[in-house]
């Protein structure tokens, strides 16, 4: 959870939070910006996880949602993740206005691609790579189990990791799997558009911001997949490797 730790211990001021939304699929913070983060649950039964003071998160301080992030409830994390997206200043004059999965075929065509998390841009990406790896907790008959991360990822000339590998802390462990030629990509609303991630061996950052509060809280708390999310942009930090 070092990445956690670092991205929280540089978060340097702290304000209310106005309003916090669990969705089937989205997490929402609303603080100084609107921050998203996937909804992931714990195998506990149905109606068994309790979030700690439910019902009044939204008199906690932005700083005090953000510590969840360290939570092993992964429905606790994912308010804590999207706390910190809430908060991150991204200077957008360092960044391209661009659909994650355009940069991923563009960096592995004709390489060998390891995915950690299913995408809708799957089947495209495949006719552009030499060879793809998809990576999954729960894989599909194409598809490999995340225990063989540690065998892919050497082998693999460009990474692209969800960014809910934040919200189940384990990030740290697939980064320190990468080869260091690698290109490393992470993507997705969860993702944290903090330099800090570049420290650790990330190469391209690939997130949500939100534009509109009021379309992406009316569409996610009606249930909507990320395509069905109304009111966000997307943008990506590069830092090329030297």
């Amino acid at each position: 959870m070092r990445i956690l730790n670092d991205v929280l211990s540089n978060l340097t001021d702290d304000i209310p939070v106005r309003s916090v939304l669990v969705g089937v699929h989205w997490t929402v913070v609303c603080s100084r910006h609107c921050g998203m983060s996937a909804t992931l649950m714990s195998s506990h039964p149905h109606g068994f996880m309790q979030i700690r003071d439910v019902g009044w998160l939204h008199e906690k301080s932005t700083r005090e949602l953000a510590g969840l992030a360290r939570s092993d409830e992964l429905m606790e994390a994912s308010i804590g993740v999207a706390a910190i997206n809430s908060l991150l200043d991204v200077d957008e004059s360092l960044a391209v206005e661009i659909n994650a999965s355009e940069v991923l075929i563009s960096r592995g065509r004709g390489k060998n691609v390891a995915l950690i998390g299913h995408f809708p841009f799957i089947g495209k990406l495949r006719q552009t790579v030499k060879k793809l790896w998809v990576i999954e907790q729960h894989p599909a008959d194409d598809e490999y189990p995340a225990e063989s991360a540690k065998d892919l990822l050497p082998q693999a000339d460009v990474v692209a990791i969800t960014g809910s590998t934040l919200v189940n802390h384990t990030l740290d462990g697939l980064l320190a799997l990468c080869g260091p030629r690698s290109t490393v990509m992470l993507l997705g609303p969860s993702t944290l558009l903090s330099p800090v991630l570049f420290d650790y061996g990330v190469n391209i950052l690939s997130g949500t911001r939100v534009v509109d509060e009021a379309a992406v809280l009316r569409t996610v708390g009606q249930g909507a997949s990320f395509r069905q999310v109304e009111g966000v942009k997307l943008l990506t930090l590069m830092k090329e490797k030297k």
